[in-house]
């Protein structure tokens, strides 16, 4: 992390550590159990995925994101977030859109990229997120846990480059969860669902620099935890995640792909644009009045459209090497 990010994610951990209570734990990275909080509860925490990695030189982005979730009813719970990106790369191939953002222009001539911009180093407020969650089964007393969940996502910074955006999301979300063993086994599956519209700042429809995107995007996450000690739980994760998209550029679309868009009426998915998938551990410690956890997720396979930047078996433009996750949280 860069200071910045640093010194943000302390101040915010101070605010944590201010309060207590009982814990609503999280035992993975992506992955979500069924829990809800109980009524009139509140949790506060901290999460952070630091991403790293593309096919050449260096890149790193920081997801920080506190967190306050209030337990309306025993089943329902309401949440709001806020976004803050920390980007710090340099990339030496074309992988966009980090050389676009960074004023490079991919000249190439018989050595290769000869030009591909001065790299870029910044933390921003990227935006917030408000959401609620309700559980309709539970893992403890049916054969099942399920919880659905929808939110709203505002961002002004886009995830990948730190660049200026406009989008707005969507988002839907499916939490199964299986527990074993006098519950010290535990089993999730979470489908995550998003439609998003995004515009470059300034956005005039049909104009030569203009770019609208409405993508579908899902978010596929399983994982498996199991309590080997009082407090401790051990993990595995599997994560997929993909686009599906065809960019409105100057008012005209990709006529090699198939078309994305969300008008009623017209609702079409759009071509696959890319997709990755991560494997990896975390470990987790909670106690009544805390928890925290922490895990990493590596690409072992992802791909895409003609247009996006595959190597290896992997997607190294819209995707990244690794994934490293830390949250730590309190209730009160």
């Amino acid at each position: 992390m860069t200071n910045r990010s640093l010194a943000t994610a302390a101040t915010l951990s101070a605010l944590l550590c201010s309060t207590g209570a009982t814990a609503d734990e999280s035992l993975w990275v992506y992955a979500k159990g069924t829990d809800t909080l109980p009524e009139g509860k509140y949790e506060v925490k901290l999460n952070t995925i630091s991403r790293r990695g593309k096919d050449s030189g260096n890149y790193t982005f920081n997801d920080i994101r506190p967190e306050i979730e209030y337990g309306l009813t025993d089943r329902l719970t309401l949440s709001a977030e806020l976004m803050f990106f920390d980007h710090n790369y340099n990339v030496a191939d074309c992988i966009g859109p980090m050389i676009e953002t960074q004023g490079g222009t991919c000249t190439e001539d018989e050595t290769g990229v000869i030009d591909r911009g001065p790299g870029f180093n910044d933390t921003q407020f990227a935006g917030y997120e408000i959401g609620a969650k309700y559980n309709i089964l539970s893992p403890y007393a049916d054969p099942i846990g399920l919880t659905l969940g929808l939110a709203f996502e505002r961002r002004d910074v886009y995830r990948l480059d730190g660049a200026d955006i406009n989008q707005n999301s969507y988002v839907a979300n499916v939490l199964l969860q299986k527990n074993f063993l006098d519950d010290t086994l535990a089993i999730v599956f979470n489908t995550k669902l998003e439609f998003e519209r995004r515009k470059n700042p300034g956005y005039v429809p049909g104009a030569e620099d203009s770019v609208l995107e409405e993508e579908f995007a899902y978010d596929l996450s399983a994982g498996i935890s199991y309590r080997f000690a009082p407090k401790w739980y051990v993990g595995l994760e599997w994560r997929q995640q993909s686009d599906f998209l065809n960019p409105l550029e100057g008012g005209e679309f990709d006529p090699d792909l198939e078309r994305s868009n969300f008008d009623i009426g017209d609702f079409r998915i759009g071509s696959r644009h890319q997709y990755g998938s991560y494997f990896g551990p975390s470990i987790h410690y909670g106690t009544k009045d805390w928890w925290a956890t922490l895990g990493a997720l590596w690409q072992f396979k992802g791909g895409g459209s003609f247009a996006a930047f595959n190597r290896g078996g992997r997607n190294l433009d819209e995707h990244e090497k690794v994934h490293v996750g830390l949250t730590f949280a309190r209730q009160f």
